[in-house]
């Protein structure tokens, strides 16, 4: 387990270690998990109600599966920690939180302001994602029309 620098959570850090999704299944105790870059998310869904923990690795600034990992399990009803490690940089923590991401332990120390900055860099959002804010065309047009 990588101890996350950046978390937006009340409750207490798993301690437990992730393991690799090929093990998750065979492991009845295991409450965390690491995803890689291949790892299909999809394959988490049905153990979403033991999951504490769910790492997503990112080993390059340029691999964003990790995005798409996040959004899939939101979006099937995941509550748990979402940890985004590895190569997180400053100017992606904005993206990674509209994400579902909830915690980040990025593999280089992010320098504090900078990082805050980065979270609250914009207050208007125009995609509907998982953390919660509205779009700006959804409150210019309540009932869903974006015309």
């Amino acid at each position: 387990m990588v101890e996350a620098q950046y978390r937006f959570r009340d409750d207490e850090p798993v301690a437990d270690p992730a393991v690799t999704v090929d093990s998750f299944g065979e492991q009845s105790n295991a409450a965390a998990v690491r995803l890689e870059p291949g790892d299909d998310a999809r394959d988490l869904l049905p153990y979403l109600d033991r999951l504490r923990l769910v790492e997503v690795n990112f080993p390059s600034f340029g691999d964003g599966r990790g995005y798409s990992s996040a959004r899939i399990l939101r979006e099937a009803g995941y509550e748990g920690e979402l940890r985004a490690v590895g190569a997180v940089f400053v100017d992606q923590l904005s993206h990674l939180r509209r994400c579902g991401f909830d915690s980040f332990a990025p593999e280089v120390a992010l320098d504090p302001v900078d990082a805050e900055n980065a979270f609250n860099r914009w207050p208007d959002v125009y995609q509907a994602t998982t953390d919660g804010r509205t779009p700006i065309w959804a409150r210019r047009h309540p009932g869903g029309n974006r015309g």
